[in-house]
């Protein structure tokens, strides 16, 4: 069998790890050098306090650039942190609703709906049938609907109600991204305390 050789490095060829006759050379600033023997370009590196990094290795001949490579790492996992954040993941949250639900019960129940739509989370919404009422599969889309048409600035149907066993479902997606929803309730919330603090001084 024949063995080639460890893993491959997702990692850039730096320094004497560089192993061509010459490269295309890139300054620290991204201003173009150009072709290069790979002994000038390490000593160039060297004169720098720089790294000389592989940036593109299958070009002919190879382009690298002159860079502080311990610093380069560490801006990029800090950016693909930054990243992962902003992503926030967007949660699922679930509603249960009876056919026949009283008003009371449905304005509170409308009421986290609303919450949970203007925090940038998805809600399933269920109507769960019971007895004769699965007969009446018309009263559960007609709630659906309602529901969906009174939260319809803050979301919009993702799912169309379909029948699931005794249930009936229906998916609301916001209209705001979790990462967006996050951003404005931390401006609401630093609004809230210059306003407190303007009273305090006010008051003062």
């Amino acid at each position: 069998m024949v063995n080639l050789g460890g893993p491959i490095s997702a990692e850039p060829r730096i320094n004497e790890r560089i192993r061509v006759p010459e490269v295309r050379l890139v300054g620290p600033n991204g201003e173009q050098v150009g072709i290069v023997s790979i002994h000038d370009a390490l000593k160039l590196a060297q004169e720098a306090d720089l790294d000389l990094v592989e940036v593109a290795a299958t070009a002919r001949p190879p382009v690298c650039k002159l860079m502080d490579y311990g610093k380069f790492k560490y801006e990029s996992a800090m950016k693909a942190r930054e990243a992962r954040r902003n992503q926030a993941h967007t949660i699922i949250k679930e509603i249960k609703l009876r056919p026949k639900i009283d008003p009371h019960d449905y304005e509170t129940k409308k009421g986290h709906v609303v919450r949970f739509l203007k925090a940038g989370d998805k809600v399933k919404v269920t109507i769960m049938f019971r007895g004769r009422e699965q007969s009446r599969p018309e009263l559960g889309s007609r709630l659906l609907r309602r529901l969906a048409e009174d939260v319809t600035e803050l979301g919009f149907v993702e799912s169309q109600p379909k029948q699931d066993g005794r249930n009936m479902i229906m998916v609301i997606g916001p209209h705001k991204k979790k990462a967006e929803a996050k951003a404005e309730k931390a401006a609401a919330k630093a609004r809230r305390g210059d306003d407190a603090a303007n009273e305090a001084v006010e008051e003062g």
